[in-house]
């Protein structure tokens, strides 16, 4: 039998990403093992490498760009048989803090500050993205040929799902995109901002001036479409589907948010029905 030499780190790497891996966090971990054999790597000096390159970062942090990545490569190492196969434990992650939705209340308050400063586009951005669950940067990408103000629809080209999606709009949106539409050409942008940052700049000015708490473009718009069809009854999968969600888990994670006192409501609803006889 032939003698297998030992690979080093920095040549699976290679291999890794020669064989289409993601190299995005890798230059800083293979300067670190460098020409380090694979077999001689275990757990234990990739943890100390996570924690040497992010003393001060969250454990997310550290899993993401540093275990994920340098697990990658010994896994590819692994399939092509030159080193055992490595079991990593992530660094333990504290749960995300929900954030808050912007409730009706807030648009109400955020619309009529737009109103009174006469910011048309900016309202209608926010009320498009909390209308159509559209992300800020689908809405800021929007052109005029891609909206449909007869049939109530806005064609969402390449979105993160990279499929188109159709969104439909309400009365109320409509109205106001044809207020804003005017003379504008086909290859106009609808809502005139090209930069996602630019809208929470100015949604963060109108929040200042309304006196409100200032809620991201995520907050508003795709969490507020989120929570807000929800509340009016419509249901998860339906809710899901009109927003282009894919993935459940990330969905109930992030977006379904339990009510107070569930318990009795739930009661509640039972005690509208009739199970049997009269006891």
């Amino acid at each position: 039998m032939l003698h297998q030499p030992y690979r080093s780190f920095s040549e699976t790497a290679a291999s890794y990403i020669e064989h289409g891996g993601d190299r995005r966090y890798l230059p800083r971990i293979i300067d670190h093992f460098k020409d380090r054999a694979l077999v001689s790597i275990h757990p234990f000096d990739i943890y100390q490498m996570a924690e040497s390159f992010y003393p001060n970062a969250i454990n997310a942090t550290r899993n993401r760009q540093a275990l994920t990545p340098a697990r990658a490569v010994m896994i590819h190492g692994y399939e092509r048989g030159w080193c055992s196969y490595i079991k990593l434990r992530r660094f333990r992650q504290d749960p995300p803090k929900r954030k808050s939705p912007a409730a009706p209340v807030w648009l109400h308050a955020f619309i009529r500050q737009c109103e009174r400063d006469r910011l048309h586009h900016v309202a209608a951005i926010v009320l498009f993205m909390s209308q159509t669950g559209a992300r800020v940067s689908e809405a800021v990408r929007l052109l005029w040929a891609q909206v449909d103000l007869e049939g109530r629809t806005a064609l969402l080209l390449k979105t993160k799902t990279s499929v188109n999606s159709r969104r439909y709009l309400t009365d109320e949106l409509v109205t106001r995109l044809r207020k804003l539409r005017g003379d504008a050409a086909a290859d106009d942008h609808v809502f005139r901002y090209t930069c996602r940052h630019s809208v929470n700049e100015r949604i963060k000015a109108v929040c200042a001036r309304a006196e409100i708490s200032y809620k991201s473009s995520h907050a508003c718009g795709r969490h507020s479409f989120a929570t807000n069809a929800m509340d009016n009854g419509i249901d998860i999968k339906s809710t899901m589907q009109a927003g282009d969600w894919r993935s459940v888990e990330v969905f109930l994670g992030t977006y379904v948010h339990p009510r107070q006192n569930a318990g009795r409501m739930v009661a509640d609803r039972f005690n509208a029905y009739q199970f049997g006889a009269d006891i």
